[in-house]
This record gives C-alpha cells, structure tokens and sequence, in this order.
C-alpha cells in the first residue's frame, strides 16, 4: 500500500482546498496522512477525509528560528512514516515540507503550486519571497502550478525548469464539486440563514465578494468602487471572508467603512457559500494575486455573473466579455465602470455566466482532477520502480 503525505500549513487549506483528494486517495487504496498546524477544523478534516492528522506547528509568518523548528519535526515525522510521496500545498508548507523531506530521502516531492505571494509584494520582502519560491522548486522533484498563467511566469522568471512542472488537465488545484454548487441540491434553512445575514431589500442588487479581507484581495478597490457608483443606493455590497489584520492589513478607514456603511455587510466566513452565491447578482473577485482562484470556478458551476481583476489565474478561466468582465487590477474606476454595466446589462451578464458555467462542466469537475493527481502519482511510482 503507498504512502502519502498531504501537506498544508493551516488545516482551513486541508478542509477547503484539498476537499475530497484525500479521501478519494484513500479509496484508490492509498495510506494517506494529512499535516498542517492545529486547529478547529482538524476534527472536521480527520472526519471528512477519513485520514490520520499530524500536527506540526507552522506559522503563516516569516519567522527563520520557529521554521527550522518545524522542518526538524518534519524530519522525524517524515523518518517515522516513511512515505512513498510527500505533496505540499500553501507557500510555508511548500518550503518547509519539501526542504524536510529533501533531507529525509523522500524519493517523491510534490508542490503544488496556487499563487506566487511575490507576486504582490515589492522591495526586500518581493526578493525574500522569490528565493523562498526557488527554494522550494529546487527541494521538490515535480512542481504542479494550478494555471497556464502560473507555468508561463515560473519559465519566464527563471524559477526552475521545464522539466519540473506538470499541470492537472486545464488547471485547478481541485477543480469544483458540482454536486454541491449546484441550485438544485440548496438547503432552504441554510438559503434563509444567508438571506437574514444580507437583509437585501426587495429590489436590491447583490455583489458578493469571497475571500479573505486583506489588502491584496483587492478589497480597498472594491469598496471604493462600489462606494463611487451610481449603483450603491441600489445595492447592497456582501464581503464574505474574515479580517486578517496580522497579515497584509487593510487601511484602518476601510474597516471602519466595512463595518459602519448601511450598504456594506461583513460575514466573518461561512461554510455554506453556494447559498451566498445563489444570492448573488454578480461575483467580484479583484484578487492582486492568485494561482487558479477556486472562488469564480464556484460561480461558474452556480451561473452567477463575473467581474475579476486582470491577472494570472483570473485570466486562466475568464475570457472578457465572452465568460466575465475583466478590469485592469488595483484600477477602481474601471471596477466602478463594470459594476455600473452588470446592474443595468443584466441579459448580457447573465450570458456570459452561462458561457462560464459551460467552461466549468466541460473542464473544472472535481472528480476529473482527482483522478489526474491519482494518474500522476501512478506514473511517478512507476518512473522510481523503473529507475531502480
């Protein structure tokens, strides 16, 4: 029976993420533990998946004494377990999980990779993060970027090489589950729950966004935007995702805002977002950065109209004005300038959505990409008994 060892550094990525890979990796026959840092949704991803959970205490942070600490646990964890493969997922979890497991042996190094954070950054910090990037591809022995966009920008920055990376079909690091964003299988209470949360008035033009609310989620733009448009008397702007003040914070004025605007409603997080969605008129995701963004993959499958920031991954899925509107990214006054056009050309939006929701059936099912990863890893463990 193989081993494999999935690796995120908060169990939320486990749980939201990786939802179902490892359960299906389970079924195919496989040993699977999963490792991230503690937390409240360990017993849920111990419960879902039907895996083992080991804990090493991973800081989203930069924080060099605490991490040599965790790729030394990984160490002894990877010498007690010895794994056939060992795939990470998340940028710490990446570094420090293929380093640890470079060092222990492990014949087989995964990482997956869903958004560059250097990308965002500038100064020292863009020049810390882009070594950290090289680090992790020179410690793996396959990287798997979720988008063509993400493959093209690691070729032309020079962070590892061709040989290295494989993408699962068209993208996704996980694709979508259609059998849960899907109108038909909504419960009504959970439906009524999301409704009192809005309180949309009887007329009122819903635009959700889903993510954390940190500044590169490009939420200063979007509450700009929709605060300067024509629209926000008639609308009612829903951020679905938590404040994240210890990690790129927003600007003070924006959370007061956030919290004080009769037009704006802030929910901390739920895990019923295809009700949201189904309440949704259209979808903002004005992302800084992102690798293949699973949030407008679940919009496409729930036919709700999308406007996205111009950058790799949105561009991976959105065509403009074919399946969504794009906009130039940190650009309000063209944000502004879409949500005017999706309020008044509803038609027009609502045939671009389903232009979307068939790119999503077509090339995004869950069960699809779970069965490249489980192919992949097949073809791996076949090179490695071949080699030897």
């Amino acid at each position: 029976m193989p081993k494999l060892i999935r690796i995120t550094t908060v169990p939320l990525s486990l749980k939201l993420l990786l939802a179902g890979q490892m359960k299906f990796m389970k079924e195919k026959g496989w040993e699977v533990v999963a490792v991230s840092s503690d937390g409240r949704e360990v017993s849920q991803v111990v419960r879902n998946e039907g895996v083992r959970h080991e804990v090493i205490p991973f800081s989203r942070k930069i924080t060099p004494f605490h991490d040599l600490i965790c790729i030394w646990k990984l160490i002894q964890l990877f010498r007690r377990e010895k794994p056939d493969i060992v795939h990470t997922h998340t940028p710490k979890a990446g570094l420090l999980g293929m380093i640890a497991a470079n060092l222990s042996g492990v014949k087989i190094r995964i990482h997956t990779l869903a958004g560059i954070p250097a990308m965002a950054a500038e100064g020292k910090k863009k020049s810390l993060l882009e070594s950290a990037e090289k680090w992790t591809y020179s410690n793996a022995t396959e990287v798997w970027p979720n988008s063509q966009g993400l493959y093209k920008h690691i070729l032309k920055e020079g962070l590892t090489t061709e040989s290295k990376l494989k993408i699962m079909g068209k993208g996704s690091s996980n694709g979508v589950d259609l059998k849960h964003y899907n109108r038909k299988s909504l419960k009504e209470n959970h439906l009524v729950a999301a409704t009192m949360r809005i309180m949309p008035g009887e007329d009122d033009f819903i635009i959700l966004a889903v993510g954390r609310l940190v500044k590169d989620k490009g939420i200063e733009e979007l509450v700009s935007a929709f605060l300067d448009s024509k629209i926000v008397g008639m609308s009612k702007l829903v951020l679905l995702g938590s404040f994240e003040q210890d990690l790129d914070p927003l600007n003070p004025e924006v959370i007061k805002t956030i919290q004080d605007h009769p037009r704006i409603v802030q929910i901390d997080w739920s895990d019923h977002v295809a009700h949201y969605l189904a309440l949704a008129d259209v979808l903002v995701h004005p992302s800084h950065r992102e690798g293949f963004p699973n949030v407008l993959l679940e919009a496409g499958a729930m036919q709700v109209p999308v406007i996205c920031s111009d950058i790799i991954g949105n561009r991976d899925l959105v065509t403009q004005q074919k399946t969504g509107l794009i906009f130039p990214v940190k650009d309000a006054s063209v944000l502004k300038e879409a949500l005017e056009f999706a309020f008044v050309k509803r038609e027009k939006m609502a045939q671009l959505a389903e232009n979307l929701h068939l790119e999503v059936i077509n090339n995004y099912r869950r069960e699809f990409i779970h069965e490249q990863i489980y192919l992949n890893y097949q073809r791996l463990l076949k090179g490695l008994e071949s080699a030897e």
